[in-house]
């Protein structure tokens, strides 16, 4: 059963203001990171590209400073509050399993777009034309030598593996707390191992927000539909092994203080008992 302030949050429709405007934050913050440690690791200027020469030892740093802004992120308050989504493809997974209203499902995925653009345009102001060097080149996902079909089915695999692991690890009472912290670790992994062959973008905004500044839309397509089409396949699966009782909440990080959108949410096989369980 609803309780007083969720029926009420309910009944005034699915219209949460402050919600989108966290998940643009979140995704802004993200790119801006991306845009920063992109330059200072690879720019030929810095002094970390002059002792570091080898780019998988760069790479690697760069997985840990983008799985480590992902984690602070996902547990910040704000990330609390909305979900730390901050992915259209995120979003629309919760969607077909029946936890986000029509009109959130419209709210973040906009927030998500304005959010990426917003943070390359401010990383841009800062960084100057450090950022726009061809070394750097706004942090665009492009590609690999593969070409595009290994580009394509990498990045497919990619969201079909994050998106299976926040939904088992989301949906047990002895794992969900980590939820955050699992999916920062395989955002390191994958821009370590798997950038060379599509860029490691698993997100269509923060493939547009690099691109809309970079004037570089090479294969863009891969990165607007692959990365969905992985992430709505681990939902598929998740429907298939425990249905649709079986995802309490849209929310990466539950067990918190923070109001919930999503549980306020009727939406197909939201089951209320899921809540009490995962705050146990």
């Amino acid at each position: 059963m609803l309780s007083p302030v969720d029926r009420r949050e309910s009944q005034n429709g699915p219209w949460h203001w402050p919600e989108y405007a966290i998940e643009a934050a979140l995704l802004g913050a993200f790119m801006f990171s991306a845009c920063l440690f992109s330059t200072l690791l690879f720019h030929p200027a810095w002094p970390v590209t002059q002792a570091i020469p080898d780019p998988f030892q760069r790479r690697v740093l760069m997985g840990v400073a983008m799985g480590g802004t992902a984690v602070a992120l996902n547990y910040s308050a704000w990330g609390k509050q909305s979900g730390a989504h901050y992915n259209p493809a995120v979003t629309l997974a919760f969607a077909r399993l029946g936890k986000i209203a029509p009109g959130d499902v419209l709210g973040y995925v906009s927030a998500h777009f304005i959010g990426a653009v917003s943070g390359v345009f401010l990383a841009g102001l800062i960084l100057t034309n450090m950022l726009a060097h061809s070394d750097v080149h706004y942090a665009v996902t492009r590609p690999g030598s593969g070409g595009v079909t290994v580009a394509f089915i990498a990045e497919a695999v990619i969201s079909c593996i994050l998106m299976t692991v926040v939904l088992i690890s989301s949906n047990r009472v002895h794992l969900a707390r980590y939820t955050g912290l699992f999916a920062g670790l395989l955002v390191a992994t994958f821009i370590t191992i798997e950038a060379p062959l599509s860029g490691m973008s698993m997100n269509p905004a923060r493939t547009m927000g690099s691109g809309l500044w970079a004037h570089d839309w090479t294969a863009v397509w891969i990165y607007f539909t692959a990365p969905p089409l992985g992430m709505l396949l681990a939902a598929e699966l998740q429907l298939l092994r425990r249905g649709p009782s079986g995802v309490f909440c849209a929310k990466l990080h539950h067990q918190n203080g923070k109001r919930c959108i999503f549980c306020a949410y009727q939406g197909r096989g939201l089951q209320q008992p899921g809540r009490e369980l995962l705050r146990a």
